[in-house]
């Protein structure tokens, strides 16, 4: 477990590139563990980092691309959550997998702590890109059906860990923070908004972050 994280409850809905701005700027700025737990504005879906813009399904939504890997993520009816660790914790410096698997079973907590039946799934061979929700991979959320209903990308900079997840269930944000660590301190970020505005324009929403694969 982490000794302490930061929990926002972050309470505007945004757009697609806003989002992916936000958690940049928690990527670059924060020196504690955070936990966002966030919105999205209607219509906005999510692609991986190595997702081909020609892989994406025709659900009439607007997509912006994430700065972490993964699948296509249709964001209109789940609970997402992003997880910054700086380095010199051990969770941000453990290999993928392992901090795929930690992060994930204090969510199966989570869920369970509410009411879902959830386990994390078991060895699967890697997916690459589709639909996030139809390819289960190792360590991903499964409810007693085996139907998946959690999974994330990640990102490692030499600044720590990104983990920007998506869960079709319940939100549980605060159960969350207490599976993850050994004390919680809620409260409110504020990113500077000029930054963001910027950073959402210029990389987020630009045709050539979108149409990189």
């Amino acid at each position: 477990m982490l000794p302490q994280l930061q929990l926002w409850l972050d309470p505007v809905p945004r757009d697609g590139p806003e989002n992916m701005a936000v958690d940049q700027w928690l990527a670059e700025n924060c020196e504690v563990p955070v936990l966002r737990s966030y919105r999205w504005l209607p219509g906005w879906g999510s692609l991986g980092y190595f997702v081909k813009t020609a892989d994406l399904p025709a659900y009439g939504l607007h997509w912006v691309r994430r700065w972490t890997g993964g699948g296509i993520v249709d964001h209109r009816a789940d609970w997402t959550y992003t997880l910054f660790v700086p380095s010199g914790f051990g969770l941000a410096e453990a290999r993928g997998g392992e901090s795929y698997r930690v992060i994930h079973a204090a969510l199966v907590s989570a869920l369970r702590d509410a009411g879902v039946e959830a386990r994390l799934s078991g060895e699967m061979p890697p997916a690459i890109g589709g639909e996030c929700f139809l390819q289960p991979v190792e360590h991903d959320v499964m409810d007693v059906t085996g139907r998946k209903i959690a999974g994330a990308g990640q990102r490692r900079t030499s600044r720590g860990l990104l983990h920007q997840g998506s869960v079709m269930a319940e939100a549980c944000p605060r159960a969350l923070a207490a599976a993850l660590a050994e004390q919680v301190v809620e409260g409110e970020l504020f990113p500077e908004a000029a930054w963001i505005a910027e950073t959402a324009a210029t990389r987020y929403a630009s045709d050539a972050w979108q149409e990189r694969c």
